[in-house]
């Protein structure tokens, strides 16, 4: 089976051919950074991860870009409530949410710029398509024509008439159509001079569609293979981005997808509606790749329901993958076996990154590896586990992985906590060997106690976090 995935634009799953062969050109709308992302931000964030994971495994060759929108009317404002420069409010929630995908195990990509690093690039798609007839200026502002494209609607499959306009009312007045969107803000007398540009209309700062135009084009050139983002940002931010770079003469985007939500008492979270879960703040109290396996298992066009009873389900069953290749590694060594990826895993991914169906099959396979290991069979303890981990690897979820179980700040610990439970061990079985089993039974309880459950093997004995 080839690649196939569903395409919003389309709004069918296609196969997916790619501009260039052997090559794959995503363009991700990452955070405006407003303030700490949530879960629901990085959810994005994940799902695209896995796809660049998987474009890598099937072969292509990936440049993934991801922007940042560091000018916003929510940055400025929350800057001026906190008394901040807006750049260094922009700046601190920057490094919060690179904090937050680095945590969750999200690889960089190959590009991550700036809006306000392509200030000029902006510019210049303003001028043509003012040249082009599709925007015009009124006081500064530079608004796009949407009459003028009479492509306008199709992203989302609507009708232009049977649009509402923005709530607009400082300008609806000068626009030519009340449902024409900002390309450029004039500067405002109440806003910081460092938040504007010189322009052909004046003073300003880019609004937040053409951001992205601008940006993709820059790194990807007029037309790339995918463009992704949440299911929030079809309209009207995705359609004006199609609708301006289109009317400018590019090709734009080839396929459009866009992941779900997550919910919070049934409510989409959202930092306006006060109904988030920060990912700093949940990573305090499960280990991060169990809230990564909570957010990656599910279809990335389904809607997650954040619960505490969910992300404690879905942490117990990932560490039944986790106690057998820790396990099998013991046995038989982390890199034995073939990192060979079973059929069902890969035809499920193909079929629109159908995860569900691969997690079921790593689980598939966990279950045929735990018998290998039980029945001494070292052979298929070892190809099992190769399997294992080459799926969890595109998955982003192999515990061996060092950026688990070596890096940052949670690898040390877990290397500190790994030495320390290692020692307690020695210290039992030195009292078992001097027969002292009240002694060696003490220190069974007390790690019991700490969440740490100890098992006697002929090989010795194993420990793994009991929680």
């Amino acid at each position: 089976m080839s690649l196939r995935l569903y395409d919003t634009a389309a709004r069918a799953v296609r196969d997916f051919t790619p501009l260039r062969a052997g090559r794959a050109s995503l363009y991700v709308c990452g955070l405006t950074v407003q303030g700490p992302p949530h879960v629901g931000h990085v959810r994005a964030a994940l799902v695209f991860d896995v796809l660049r994971r998987w474009l890598d495994a099937r072969g292509f060759d990936v440049t993934f870009v991801r922007n940042v929108t560091d000018i916003d009317d929510k940055i400025l404002a929350k800057a001026a409530a906190h008394d901040v420069p807006w750049w260094a409010w922009a700046y601190e929630n920057e490094l919060a949410c690179t904090r937050a995908y680095d945590v969750l195990g999200v690889l960089p990509p190959t590009y991550e710029p700036r809006a306000t690093g392509h200030i000029p690039d902006m510019v210049a798609l303003i001028e043509r398509l003012v040249e082009r007839g599709h925007a015009y200026a009124v006081d500064g502002d530079v608004y796009f024509d949407v009459r003028s494209f009479a492509g306008y609607g199709e992203l989302t499959g609507q009708k232009l008439d049977a649009l509402e306009p923005a709530a607009d009312t400082e300008t609806d007045e000068r626009k030519r159509d009340p449902r024409d969107f900002a390309l450029w803000k004039a500067a405002k007398a109440d806003e910081p001079g460092t938040a504007s540009w010189p322009t052909p209309w004046g003073r300003g700062r880019p609004g937040w569609h053409l951001e992205c135009s601008a940006m993709a084009e820059r790194y990807l050139g007029p037309e790339f293979d995918i463009h992704g983002g949440g299911l929030d940002l079809r309209f009207p931010h995705h359609e004006n981005e199609q609708a301006q770079s289109r009317a400018a003469g590019d090709g734009f985007a080839q396929y459009w997808l866009h992941n779900g939500w997550v919910t919070l008492g049934g409510e989409k979270m959202s930092k306006s509606l006060g109904n988030t879960a920060l990912v700093d703040e949940v990573v305090q109290r499960v280990r991060p790749i169990e809230l990564r396996y909570y957010l990656v298992a599910p279809h990335y066009r389904s809607t997650i329901e954040f619960t505490d009873e969910a992300l404690a389900e879905a942490g117990v069953a990932f560490r039944r993958i986790e106690s057998f290749v820790r396990r099998a590694a013991e046995r038989v060594g982390s890199d034995a076996g073939s990192p060979v990826l079973c059929a069902d895993f890969t035809n499920a991914l193909d079929d629109d990154l159908g995860t569900p169906a691969a997690v079921a099959a790593i689980h598939e396979t966990v279950r045929e590896g735990n018998t290998a290991l039980a029945d001494g069979d070292d052979s298929a303890t070892a190809g099992t586990l190769g399997s294992v981990r080459a799926m969890l690897g595109v998955l982003g979820l192999d515990p061996l992985d060092p950026r688990w179980s070596a890096g940052g700040d949670d690898g040390r610990l877990a290397q500190v906590t790994g030495g320390l439970v290692s020692l307690a061990l020695e210290q039992r079985q030195a009292a078992r060997a001097r027969k002292d089993f009240a002694a060696a039974d003490a220190i069974r309880d007390q790690l019991s106690t700490l969440g740490v459950s100890v098992e006697d093997t002929p090989d010795g004995p194993r420990w793994e976090l009991s929680r």
